[in-house]
């Protein structure tokens, strides 16, 4: 008997363990990501990144979300082509080198996805990783997760804390993010077809 209460022991406290999770693509035709900088500190160059790709993994047990982007800066446009060269070079994201800026998230209480607030995470970017916080603005969609609105988040880094030091008599340290997210459908495991 007492081998039997330690399995039924050992069993509850496995389902205690267990998470039920939902893994959401991001949709990369409808999702993208947006930087700006200050010129002389009052005029700000715009520039979008190319694609972006990832995942949302929702844990429904603990009520919580993670959220993981990879944002494609070889692709980036912006309104001069001469900008766009420039900022994809060495002195700046280095697209070459580092073709990608990579985000995930901390793990966030499900709620906040329809309240707003702040979001922190790790952003990699130039091969220097950095915790961030990013603001989540509040969704006013029917679901806190629809494929139908976007969650708008923004948030600033520092250049210098990404080795982008060049230029600082005339180009801001502070550069703005902005990031439009789209869902799409589950991410079908290994060995299913969608």
């Amino acid at each position: 008997m007492p081998a039997l209460a330690a399995l039924l022991l050992a069993a509850s406290a496995a389902a205690a363990e267990r998470s039920d999770t939902t893994t959401l693509a991001l949709d990369s035709q409808r999702s993208h990501a947006d930087f700006e900088v200050k010129v002389l500190w009052l005029i700000g160059v715009h520039g979008r990144f190319g694609r972006v790709q990832g995942s949302v993994t929702l844990d429904r047990f603990r009520g919580t979300v993670v959220a993981d982007a990879t944002i494609d800066v070889d692709a980036i446009t912006m309104r001069n082509r001469n900008y766009e060269e420039w900022v994809k070079s060495p002195e700046f994201f280095d697209a070459q080198r580092f073709p990608t800026i990579h985000f995930v998230s901390d793990p966030v209480p499900l709620e906040r996805l329809r309240a707003g607030g702040a979001i922190a995470g790790t952003l990699s970017l130039r091969g220097i990783e950095r915790p961030v916080t990013l603001e989540l603005e509040r969704s006013d969609c029917p679901e806190a997760v629809a494929s139908a609105c976007a969650a708008e988040a923004s948030g600033t880094i520092r250049r210098s804390e990404f080795g982008m030091r060049s230029r600082r008599g005339t180009l801001s340290d502070k550069v703005e993010l902005g990031f439009s997210i789209f869902l799409a459908g589950p991410i079908p495991e290994p060995g299913h077809s969608r």
